[in-house]
């Protein structure tokens, strides 16, 4: 029971990827999709059966098939694959004979070495250049308010742009790169405010304002355009 398999499943729009989780923390038999795979993860409490999530799953075919056709089409890190950065289209080069690993130039990605580890640079260099960039951003607003964050780290999350935790480490989505500045601006501004409001009280979005002029426009573009973020790589 506690070596569930994912598996390849007939719903009404056709087979869709079901990966089974089991979680002690889990009290009901719950469904999610998930963006970045494109796949629905049925999550068990630890005695729950297979049994009790292929039911819940099969009462709900009709809306899991809403939401897996409504998903943004999937684009992969493959060379002249088009990549936002900071909002901006950049197409994927591949450069076999250059040296650099992977860099920028005329809004291209250059990324140089064998083909087979070209996906991987990519997603490596979008890392680095998160955690260098909304880093600064970080770090920029932080004086702004006199609070020095204990590490600012960034992650691959689905359900959150941005943490932070009680010891005043921060976490944010290195997806964020690909969003306009605007957007990461606000993120940015909202996860710093927590260094000193550990909630979302009016305190919090107050100081939110002071940090950053984007909310407004930051929260829709997010709940508009996140899932294709997660789309990509």
């Amino acid at each position: 029971m506690d070596d569930l398999q994912p598996e390849m499943l007939a719903l009404p729009s056709g087979l869709a990827r079901v990966e089974w989780r089991r979680s002690s923390r889990a009290r009901r038999v719950s469904l999610r999709i998930d963006p970045t795979g494109g796949a629905v993860v049925v999550t068990l409490p630890t005695r729950a059966t297979r049994k009790a999530g292929m039911a819940l799953l099969m009462g709900h075919a009709d809306w899991v098939s809403d939401r897996l056709a409504a998903l943004p089409e999937a684009i992969t890190f493959t060379d002249g694959a088009m990549v936002p950065i900071c909002g901006v289209p950049h197409r994927i080069r591949h450069a076999p004979t250059a040296r650099g690993g992977a860099f920028l130039l005329d809004q291209e990605l250059h990324v140089t070495g064998a083909p087979e580890f070209l996906s991987r640079r990519v997603r490596d260099f979008l890392r680095r250049e998160a955690l260098r960039r909304l880093g600064a951003l970080t770090m920029a607003k932080a004086g702004l308010i006199g609070i020095t964050p204990k590490r600012v780290t960034v992650k691959d999350t689905t359900s959150r742009w941005g943490s932070c935790a009680p010891d005043k480490s921060l976490a944010l989505s290195w997806r964020l790169l690909m969003a306009p500045a605007f957007v990461q601006d606000y993120v940015v501004a909202h996860e710093v405010a927590h260094l000193r409001h550990m909630n979302h009280g009016p305190k919090f979005w107050s100081l939110v304002d002071e940090l950053t002029p984007h909310t407004k426009t930051a929260i829709p573009w997010l709940r508009a355009e996140g899932a294709r973020l997660l789309r990509i790589g």
